[in-house]
């Protein structure tokens, strides 16, 4: 039976008793709806940070309470769960749901390991480029997972040869593992869709400041860091952290191999999803050409995102048969607690920005003396480590708010300093806990958490480099 930790149990309590001392207190902090919405983020806050209870569960809370303490009508809150950024990442959340379900992210990832060569520097980078690339379009959990299986096999061809398994193999083997799990992470920055933490910040963009950022335009950015990062990576880690200098082994193309056989020839269904994901990805990118040809369809991200996610579901493979790529059971694997979550993000963006909160923080900021650079590099910082500990989602959702009202306060446009500040929640490369691909390769066994956190504080700062050369240089030329 598994016990319910105290860190837990503390934090179950300390929500809502935050919650309380703030209600109860004989003054204000900012005014009386300010002060509800301080106390329900710090009620989510605490739930978010000690996981008591499911991160998308803590997010209906504005849900209840901003209607109950007169912060936003219900219909207002509500609306929140029903932005299109929510449909957005649900239609890519079926698109992903697609792939897996006939294996064609699988078949990708192969051909690119089997691309790449079979020593074992280029067997490292080839798992590394295919894990990232399906981290763009499905989560970088189910990447890792699918990794995994194939890597730990390479591994195991060293584990059974003549020598053993020598401080070269073991360098090998960490060096894949942490090569998947941190490229899942880096990966997702690289589109819109690819981790949620983009659309939490997309959100709160359209929603309180009336700013689109176009799939084509987030990519333009957004691909070039995710590659220059992930080739960093690979080289702290093969050149640096975890050389394999010498180390030989000619069977490996021979597991790919195997494993694409496994899979047979590219079936029908494969080709017809992958129409339509081509088209969709296709239509993402070309949207304001499209639009600028044609400017009665007004065709937004969103509005693709659901044709391709209807696509799946209404274009029959056989119709004969009635058979189609997806039916509506198989949403049952859905991450429907992340579109939740994203709901719960932006009723709470809403209600900070509502009460003043993010006016408060702005002219705070602005009345002080303190310089552009540093605080941008603050705050990137702090959102880069905080998210070791805690659900960047979640981490976002509450500090984006406020990182806008800093924003304000420095007389900068917002979306330059959220924008990195955003990135930076995809970077944390430290620790087990971390991410879920980070946890899931650490649970392979071949990694102890000093190895994870010596290469990962390195990558992490390296990363906090990179990401004040975007704000500095990259974000005003591209916005």
């Amino acid at each position: 039976m598994i016990k319910f930790p105290v860190s837990k149990k503390i934090g179950l309590f300390l929500g809502p008793l935050f919650f309380i001392i703030i209600q109860l207190l004989s003054f204000e902090l900012v005014s009386e709806k300010g002060d509800h919405v301080i106390a329900i983020a710090l009620w989510m806050v605490s739930w978010w940070v000690t996981e008591a209870v499911s991160i998308s569960v803590t997010a209906l809370l504005p849900l209840l309470l901003f209607p109950l303490l007169k912060v936003m009508p219900i219909g207002d809150v509500g609306a929140n769960y029903g932005s299109p950024i929510v449909f957005l990442f649900f239609g890519g959340f079926v698109l992903a749901l697609a792939l897996e379900k006939v294996n064609l992210h699988k078949r990708i990832a192969l051909n690119i390991i089997k691309r790449t060569g079979t020593t074992p520097n280029k067997v490292i980078l080839g798992f590394m480029i295919a894990t990232a690339f399906m981290s763009m379009w499905i989560s970088n959990t189910a990447s890792t997972v699918v990794m995994l299986p194939i890597a730990m096999s390479v591994i195991k061809l060293l584990i059974d040869d003549e020598d053993g398994f020598t401080k070269k193999d073991q360098n090998f083997a960490i060096s894949v593992m942490l090569g998947i799990a941190f490229s899942a992470n880096a990966g997702g920055i690289a589109t819109v869709i690819g981790t949620p933490p983009n659309s939490v910040l997309i959100g709160l963009l359209e929603n309180e400041y009336g700013i689109e950022i176009s799939f084509l335009n987030w990519m333009v950015l957004g691909l070039p860091f995710s590659i220059l990062l992930i080739s960093i990576i690979y080289l702290v880690m093969v050149k640096g952290m975890f050389p394999n200098t010498g180390l030989e082994f000619k069977t490996s193309h021979n597991v790919i191999d195997s494993e694409l056989k496994k899979l047979g020839k590219t079936s029908a269904k494969e080709k017809h999803v992958l129409v339509i994901f081509g088209i969709t990805v296709a239509l993402w990118i070309f949207r304001t050409v499209i639009n600028s040809f044609i400017p009665s369809l007004e065709l937004t991200d969103t509005m693709i995102s659901i044709f391709g996610a209807l696509a799946l579901f209404t274009i029959p493979f056989n119709i004969q048969k009635g058979d189609f790529i997806l039916v509506w059971s198989d949403t049952q694997k859905l991450a429907w607690g992340i579109l939740i979550l994203f709901g719960g993000g932006l009723a709470l963006a809403k209600g900070m920005s509502s009460s003043g909160i993010v006016d408060l923080v702005a002219t705070t900021i602005a009345n002080s003396n303190i310089s552009i650079l540093l605080m941008a590099s603050l705050l990137i910082i702090l959102m880069l480590f905080m998210t070791e500990l805690m659900s960047n989602v979640a981490l976002v959702s509450v500090l984006a708010p406020v990182v806008a009202g800093i924003a304000i306060g420095l007389e900068i446009p917002v979306l330059y300093l959220l924008i990195p500040v955003t990135m930076a929640s995809s970077c944390a490369f430290m620790l087990p806990m971390a991410t879920p691909p980070n946890a899931i390769v650490f649970a392979s066994g071949f990694i102890k958490v000093h190895e994870m956190a010596r290469v990962g504080i390195v990558l992490n700062l390296i990363a906090v480099v990179l990401l004040i050369l975007v704000f500095e240089y990259c974000v005003p030329l591209i916005f």
